[in-house]
């Protein structure tokens, strides 16, 4: 990297994990530029949600080092966690707790300075007054992402994770999401790093694509390049040339 260029908001180099004498990730090495979008792809087992956990400093890794804005996660993870955030449908809030309440918990746990203000501004761009005061655990899926994508958003991240951000949506809701995503890393220079199997939510918002395979890196390119390379129309038939081991790179 050189001197004029940007820190990176994550890299990873060397990382691995195994399970006693399984490999299940890695090594890897990549990083992200601030204000870009990843695309993390695999089939199931691939090393996806492994990898996303060791990064959040939820698991361990075996081997290797993770950064993030310059930071050893590993060792200096309180001075960089508040500039990160994670979403996925599949992680349920409290459903006893109403939307208001939940995204205030999340709130102080950022430590928002302004939590109020913080929440009625998601709360206007993101479309949730008709719900913020009802249970979340009442709420419809589609409603559910939108206030996932809110606790995602509570503190002005500038590293993103996205697990499956539109899994279960309709079409219409899941690309009011993508758009209020775009916007977020268009207004603060956020790094995002998506896991996904929505192809075509891949190409509409990645800028660069790791294919990953027994949790390894298999390829890495932006989507057009992938498609030019393996002469395919879309990246579901590059994603099947890779996970089932087709020779599909054009030398």
């Amino acid at each position: 990297m050189s001197p004029s260029s940007p820190e990176p908001a994550l890299s990873v180099h060397g990382l691995s994990k195994t399970y006693g004498e399984r490999s299940v990730v890695g090594p890897l090495d990549f990083a992200l530029a601030p204000g870009t979008v990843t695309g993390l792809l695999g089939g199931n087992g691939a090393g996806k949600t492994t990898t996303i956990g060791m990064v959040m400093g939820l698991i361990e890794p075996t081997e290797g080092s993770i950064r993030v804005f310059g930071r050893d996660l590993l060792r200096d993870r309180y001075a960089v966690l508040h500039r990160m955030n994670f979403e996925s449908p599949y992680v349920d809030l409290p459903h006893r707790l109403t939307v208001r309440q939940n995204l205030r918990v999340f709130g102080m746990l950022y430590d928002v300075s302004d939590i109020d203000a913080k929440i009625e501004e998601l709360s206007q761009s993101l479309a949730l007054g008709e719900f913020i005061d009802r249970q979340t655990g009442r709420l419809s899926a589609g409603q559910k992402t939108r206030v996932a994508i809110a606790k995602a958003l509570i503190n002005d991240p500038q590293l993103l994770l996205l697990d499956e951000p539109t899994a279960s949506l309709d079409p219409d809701t899941a690309d009011w999401v993508r758009a209020r995503l775009e916007a977020h890393r268009a207004t603060h220079n956020c790094a995002i790093l998506l896991a996904s199997h929505n192809m075509g939510e891949v190409e509409r918002l990645c800028d660069r694509v790791l294919m990953l395979k027994e949790g390894v890196v298999a390829d890495d390119d932006s989507p057009a390049d992938l498609l030019a390379r393996y002469g395919r129309a879309n990246l579901e038939e590059v994603f099947l040339d890779v996970a089932r081991g087709r020779a599909g790179a054009a030398s």
